[in-house]
């Protein structure tokens, strides 16, 4: 009976299952990656022989393991909201968390085993993917009409992601590398990018008038037409492998990103730490696009011939935007349907100021000596493990618990 008991409060939001699955992903993710690390770089362990190259393991678990937990839990959660809907049902989201979850958990074991397995989970992983968008399709059409344009456009970037997974499956099947290709720059400017800036463009306004109690704050809606051409566009130039001319899309995505940072008071919002990291990962994609482009301009000018950074605008993107912003996204979720304060307590405020550093360090670890960069990945991966552990261990119990307001989901 307590079981019962416990997996109805476990199953009666979606925020709770996902990011439940979310949470335990961005710390089995980078167990994995320390391990590699680890074993190859740093501590000089028995390499594991996994069946698919750890480069290739990694942008999957990052893309389509990661992220998507964390987004179906925040959407699924909100779009009834943004839309004046009806809630999603668990019979609509719980088969899609247990498929996404047989998904991952299926990967780490193809990893050790077999490519068959890796394959299965995959097509596991693309099942769950799609029960959850019919779950927001629906609430697309059945809602009445309005302004629909931010879930609109998220929904599509979201099918791109379904594509892009669909890519990796056409690249296990097949070992065509045109199709890796796609699936990780489709899944980093098709579908990861365009949600996230969507997102921030809709909510960190409002969030921050809120927070701050002041009046409502101007999003201009030609800045995020701008910010998902220049990501759609960027995307494409990769695929097709001109990165030289990637300048041409990342400086205005740079100027508007920090346009709307400034725009938005982002020196004001370190006033409140929830706020504030929102403000920071946002900051962040301004820091990272101008990197892309200063280090695509510079391949232009010598032909094609140097990456003066490496990865480390890409990963000023992922970890220091996207990680950035799902963290305080889906802690301003949890603590707002678990009935409790907007206020978080120093230790996650610590957390919050961790991923920054790991941001930082695995930034740096690319525009350094060849010598410190192993290390630097390495304490880079270990802070990141100990932001989302602490982040776990603080978020995880509230998820099978009851609302401390009483209230129903």
């Amino acid at each position: 009976m307590l079981i019962s008991k416990r997996w109805q409060i476990f199953t009666a939001a979606p925020h709770r299952v996902m990011f439940f699955g979310g949470a335990l992903q961005a710390v089995a993710a980078m167990v994995w990656l320390l391990a590699e690390l680890g074993s190859r770089h740093v501590l000089s362990w028995q390499a594991v022989a996994w069946k698919i190259a750890p480069g290739v393991a990694h942008p999957w678990l990052m893309i389509y393991g990661l992220f998507p937990m964390f987004m179906f839990g925040f959407l699924m959660t909100t779009y009834p909201r943004w839309m004046k809907g009806r809630e999603i049902a668990p019979r609509q989201y719980v088969p899609a968390f247990a498929l996404l979850m047989l998904g991952l958990v299926g990967f780490y074991a193809g990893l050790l085993f077999s490519h068959a397995v890796l394959i299965i989970s995959v097509i596991c992983t693309l099942s769950g993917w799609g029960v959850a968008q019919n779950a927001l399709l629906r609430v697309l059409i059945d809602t009445p009409r309005q302004d629909k344009r931010h879930p609109q456009i998220i929904f599509i970037a979201l099918c791109l992601g379904w594509c892009g997974l669909l890519a990796y499956l056409a690249w296990l099947w097949g070992g065509d590398a045109s199709w890796l290709r796609l699936s990780v720059q489709g899944g980093l400017w098709l579908f990861l990018l365009p949600v996230f800036s969507s997102i921030a463009h809709r909510m960190i306004p409002f969030f921050t008038a809120s927070a701050l109690k002041q009046q409502p704050i101007a999003s201009p809606e030609w800045a995020w037409w701008v910010m998902l051409a220049a990501s759609a566009g960027h995307g494409m130039l990769e695929v097709n492998g001109a990165s030289v001319w990637l300048w041409l899309c990342d400086f205005p995505l740079a100027f508007v990103a920090l346009f709307l940072a400034n725009r938005w008071g982002f020196r004001r919002s370190l006033q409140v730490p929830l706020l504030a990291v929102l403000h920071l990962g946002f900051a962040w994609l301004g820091i990272a696009m101008l990197l892309f482009a200063l280090q695509s301009f510079a391949s232009l000018l010598s032909h094609g011939n140097t990456m003066i950074w490496g990865l480390a605008p890409l990963h000023a993107l992922t970890i220091g935007c996207f990680a950035t912003l799902l963290i305080g996204m889906a802690t301003r979720v949890t603590l707002g349907h678990a009935g409790m304060p907007m206020k978080v307590g120093r230790s996650v405020y610590v957390l919050f100021v961790g991923l920054q550093l790991a941001a930082l360090l695995r930034v740096l670890a690319d525009m350094l000596f060849i010598a410190v960069s192993p290390w630097l990945h390495f304490v880079a991966g270990i802070v990141w493990l100990a932001c989302f552990v602490t982040w776990a261990v603080r978020y995880l119990t509230v998820y099978w618990r009851p609302r401390s307001d009483g209230q129903p989901g």
